[in-house]
């Protein structure tokens, strides 16, 4: 088992105050793995006071000199790239060829777009007689979750790093290691001491003291919605900056006429890709009533086709979901759909055939699944596809909309007829045939899906401050 049991506050790896150490579970065998310490109030103060302290000369310093420590962690990070992806497959069980292809990269990708949005972006301008600039917010808090835990950790250090601020990271004691790894190449790249800072620990314990510390000026969480109202409500009594990208409930809105065949295997994808733990899995399928069959045929073969296998191997096949709790949610959430009327088309509760350990799941689709049902509602965050059938194409619109949530869509159909609707949808993000999102565009949520906003220049905007100043000599 691997031990990792300091902080890196200060430039320099620390004993916690304080701390106790945490076992992080391997998802395939059930067995530890990995050993961190949980950090404490007392660790993040130094943490804090370091960034504090560092801040004043980072957020002077030019962006050429911040392009160059990017430059450097980019290579930082292509060199130690399958170190990194053996972390996160290891610890949230992500199978290596999709951490290679995938997780890793998407990450790095958040420093390579912020590198070419640094580089264009304007810091000032002039209106009228005055100059609006633009300026680092501070110390910046960061908690990232496990289900692209090196991606979300990226999306917020990059740009953070590039407008001056200095930072925390709370990175998730389900994968940690990925995180730690980051750490050290980020010392390498020359980050300076106390801009860059990590804290290991947990919500309630780590998370709330970052969250409500009064040195901290803003708070950037990524997570669940529940925990987001839990940081955001800490956060609260300073009046901190709050920037969030919480829980998802995606439509895939497949249009009627749709060439199910063709359209619905790139957007199927995101169901299945990274074993469902995406935000931004358009597993509520919504089918014109004419399709209702064809649709489940088709869906049902993409499922059937899906490969449960071994993590360490290399292949196309998906691995087990994060650890036990999210396991029992996912198993729940399929037997309420039964219990309230549901119909199994394939899948279901228990382990796939043959695997008798381990959190994995079998890919599931459930048809004549109503906006009554849990499922309907509910954040699944595993291979589970529901399939739920419209009369017309307004009130698909509205039975796409008709969620708390408001992160992504999809529409699956005639590209031209999916740009009518797009506009009507209520998300941060609508894609069109397929699930993901571009590189440097804006990525957050309406609704109850968070705010603010991550990638390329809109990130980098997040993360800084506006500032007015009149009466400049000309």
């Amino acid at each position: 088992m691997q031990s990792y049991l300091k902080h890196y506050i200060n430039g320099a790896w620390v004993e916690s105050e304080g701390g106790r150490r945490h076992e992080v579970i391997d998802p395939s065998t059930e067995q530890p793995c990995t050993e961190i310490t949980l950090g404490t109030a007392a660790d993040v103060d130094k943490a804090v006071a370091a960034a504090k302290k560092a801040f004043n000369s980072w957020s002077q310093t030019s962006i050429e000199e911040r392009a160059a420590i990017l430059e450097k962690i980019i290579a930082g990070m292509k060199a130690r790239l399958p170190e990194l992806a053996a972390a996160t497959s290891r610890e949230m069980g992500a199978p290596i060829s999709f951490a290679q292809m995938a997780q890793v990269p998407a990450g790095l990708g958040h420093f390579i777009g912020t590198l070419a949005a640094l580089r264009e972006f304007s810091f000032s301008e002039n209106i009228g007689s005055s100059r609006v600039v633009h300026e680092p917010v501070g110390v910046v808090a960061m908690i990232t979750p496990w289900n692209w835990p090196l991606n979300q950790i990226c999306a917020k250090v990059a740009p953070a790093l590039a407008a001056g601020n200095t930072m925390i990271l709370k990175p998730s004691e389900e994968a940690p290691t990925n995180a730690l790894i980051f750490a050290e190449i980020l010392d390498e790249a020359g980050v300076p001491p106390g801009v860059f800072n990590l804290v290991n620990g947990d919500g309630p314990g780590v998370g709330a003291a970052l969250s409500a510390h009064k040195g901290v000026d803003m708070v950037s969480f990524t997570g669940s919605t529940r925990a987001g109202v839990a940081v955001a409500t800490a956060a609260a009594a300073t009046v901190k900056r709050v920037h969030q990208e919480l829980g998802g409930k995606a439509p895939n809105l497949v249009l009627e006429g749709a060439k199910l065949e063709e359209v619905l295997p790139p957007t199927l994808a995101g169901v299945i890709a990274n074993t469902g733990q995406s935000c931004i899995a358009p597993t509520r399928l919504l089918v014109h009533k004419s399709q209702a069959d064809a649709a489940t045929e088709v869906v049902k073969a993409i499922m059937d086709a899906t490969v449960v296998g071994n993590p360490e191997e290399q292949g196309a096949h998906i691995g087990p979901v994060v650890n036990k709790a999210q396991f029992e949610k996912i198993q729940s959430l399929i037997q309420s759909a039964l219990d309230e009327g549901a119909r199994l088309v394939t899948g279901g509760t228990g382990r796939p055939d043959g695997r008798n350990a381990g959190y994995f799941i079998k890919p599931t689709v459930l048809a004549d699944v109503t906006p009554e049902m849990r499922i309907y509602r509910e954040e699944t965050f595993g291979p589970v596809a529901t399939i739920t059938t419209y009369d017309d194409r307004d009130q698909a619109v509205e039975m796409a909309n008709d969620t708390e949530y408001g992160l992504s869509a999809t529409i699956s159909g005639d590209p031209a007829e999916a740009a009518k609707i797009a506009g009507k949808l209520r998300a941060g993000l609508v894609t069109i045939n397929s699930w993901g999102p571009t590189p440097g565009t804006a990525f957050g949520g309406f609704k109850q899906s968070g705010n603010g906003r991550e990638g390329g220049k809109y990130g980098l905007t997040d993360f800084m401050e506006v500032k007015t100043i009149v009466g400049e000599p000309a």
